[in-house]
């Protein structure tokens, strides 16, 4: 086995984020909702423009499509611990990296079938099934490619590592954007002279992900080490051990004060930071009928800006600390989503996607590393703490989601959905800020005591 900190294999670790981000970038953020929005919206003006059917139920297309994310997700908090397990103990996490590769990346180029009828709109049960499998298989495979983060990384080590990992996640998913755009805006530099009225170039951009996920993480396949099982579990039961574990956690967790404080912080506006991420290109497609090349721009500009604005929030947090800095993060949040509701042009969702980009990194990075922070000195099971960490996320994006779903599909608009997330920000907010004054003071009880 390799000495940890190996250059080879940390650059073979962090290749895998620059394939797989493509996904998260083209299929979640950009090209993908913007696609499925226009064809799945009959250009007039009745009252049923924008109704679909999925497996004989009709639904408002967008409503439908956060619902299905969101049951994707609801699947992910289900086999999390599951996956967490087989990753600590069973000692082949390539090979179900890989499957989960595999499932992610077919499943995009599953979405090259979808294409546009003449008449009416086109069948939606395949397509938004590969669409949920794709989602699966890009979180699943997250969960042993951030196994691998101790096995080739010491302590000291760690941190840099995992922010080159998320540096080129950035970069990889800038890239695949803009060649995407490329083939949209121009497709006969690629040979694509005929169908364009079946929107190919779009459809073509879905195959790439395929290439581009599935080629690059040959090599993370190739170079990262094999695992051991861990010692003394050759008999442990990975399908219910995973389950006792987080039991276990969050019973620990009762016992800290601080943490319990930040966790239940952390669920409320994980539910209002993750879901503006995930349907942010519907809302621009729907609500604004933004072009699709100008919101793949912005995105592009959000993930520009998100890389700077991680940066500064870690400069920030340095100097006022981490409960201060989510507390000036999270009320940017709550006035942000507050004035989603009146967004009405182009301009004005540029600027508050702006804002987003600036807050959305450093919230997610402080966040855990506030996490981290809270957990007990020298516990040998912070995989066990930090899988309960990913279940609250996770589970915090399908109560979004649903709820963004629910509301809509009661009141017709997404600008409603927007403005439900804004009450579980300013919950989040509201237990932030108690959990600011409950530090103050447990840190002048250990002045006193010291």
């Amino acid at each position: 086995m390799k000495a940890k900190n190996d250059k080879k294999t940390i650059w073979a670790w962090c290749m895998f984020d620059w394939a797989n981000q493509s996904y998260n970038m083209v299929i979640t953020s950009t090209i993908f909702p913007a696609y499925y929005v226009f064809y799945t919206t009959f250009q007039n003006s009745s009252p049923n423009h924008d109704k679909v059917t999925f497996f004989g139920h009709e639904f408002v297309n967008t409503v439908i499509l956060t619902y299905v994310l969101g049951a994707a997700y609801l699947l992910i908090v289900i086999l999390l611990p599951i996956l967490t397990s087989i990753a600590d103990y069973r000692g082949n996490k390539k090979r179900y990296l890989q499957f989960f590769t595999w499932l992610g990346a077919l499943s995009c180029a599953g979405l090259f079938w979808f294409k546009p009828v003449q008449t009416g709109i086109p069948a939606l049960e395949l397509p938004l099934i590969f669409y949920a499998l794709a989602c699966i298989g890009y979180c699943g495979g997250f969960v042993f490619y951030n196994s691998y983060l101790p096995q080739i990384a010491t302590d000291d080590q760690m941190d840099n590592v995992s922010a080159k990992g998320f540096m080129y996640g950035y970069a990889g998913s800038l890239v695949m954007q803009l060649l995407c755009l490329v083939v949209i805006e121009d497709p006969r530099l690629f040979g694509l002279k005929e169908e364009i009225h079946q929107a190919l170039p779009e459809r073509m951009s879905f195959l790439l992900i395929f290439v581009w996920w599935m080629g690059f993480s040959i090599i993370p396949f190739r170079l990262l080490p094999k695992s051991e099982p861990a010692p003394g579990k050759h008999n442990y039961n990975v399908f219910t051990g995973g389950f006792k574990e987080l039991a276990r956690v969050f019973k620990k967790i009762q016992t800290l004060p601080l943490l319990k404080r930040f966790l239940s912080s952390f669920f409320f506006y994980s539910v209002g930071v993750q879901t503006i991420m995930l349907v942010a290109a519907n809302f621009a497609s729907k609500e604004l009928h933004m072009p699709d090349d100008t919101l793949i721009e912005i995105i592009l500009s959000i993930q520009v800006v998100g890389i700077i604005g991680a940066w500064l929030t870690a400069k920030v947090s340095g100097k006022i600390g981490n409960v201060k800095t989510l507390v000036g993060l999270v009320s940017i949040w709550t006035v942000l989503c507050l004035l989603v509701y009146f967004i009405s042009s182009t301009p004005q969702f540029f600027v508050a996607a702006i804002v987003v980009g600036a807050v959305m990194g450093g919230v997610q990075s402080i966040s855990r590393s506030t996490y981290s922070k809270y957990l007990p000195p020298n516990i040998p099971d912070t995989a066990s703490f930090f899988s309960f960490y990913d279940v609250t996320e996770k589970f915090a994006i399908v109560v979004g989601l649903f709820t963004f779903g629910k509301v809509e599909s009661l009141t017709g608009k997404m600008r409603d959905s927007a403005l439900a997330l804004d009450c579980f920000f300013a919950i989040g907010l509201i237990l932030m800020v108690v959990l600011m004054f409950a530090e103050n003071k447990a840190n002048k009880e250990v002045l006193v005591v010291a």
